[in-house]
């Protein structure tokens, strides 16, 4: 595994254990914010250009789809990071509310999301600090 790659995964790992911890232990105000957020244009406008600037960022520098589990999913995660950044400034505020909170049952599945993350988490960190550790 490169560095970049290894670097990559602890970041995202972290960051998805931190996070997705922090939003379980608060749930109502974590689904009360997430509504507040698609009723927000400003605040959503600004949320696209830093979700896209960051898939970006991973997509340029790390488009790896080889080298087993990590370097994969680090580059998935800059995908998709980069395709729900283009969704939230290409969509209307009613679109982004069908899609990001209706469709995908925000509230209904919220610690299936959120375990789902603390999981891929872990598996980052583990992931990228095995193959720096020697």
């Amino acid at each position: 595994m490169s560095s970049r790659t290894a670097f990559l995964s602890k970041l995202i790992g972290i960051y998805c254990i931190v996070v997705s911890l922090t939003l379980s232990a608060h749930k109502q105000a974590t689904v009360e914010m997430a509504i507040a957020l698609i009723h927000d244009p400003p605040l959503l406008f600004v949320t696209g250009l830093i979700a896209l600037t960051a898939g970006l960022a991973i997509v340029l520098c790390h488009n790896v789809w080889s080298g087993g589990a990590a370097p994969v999913l680090v580059t998935l995660i800059g995908w998709a990071a980069l395709v729900k950044g283009a969704l939230i400034l290409l969509l209307s505020p009613a679109e982004e509310a069908d899609v990001f909170l209706s469709a995908l049952y925000y509230a209904r599945f919220f610690y299936l999301y959120n375990a789902f993350s603390v999981l891929l988490g872990i598996y980052l960190t583990y992931a990228g600090t095995k193959s720096t550790v020697r």
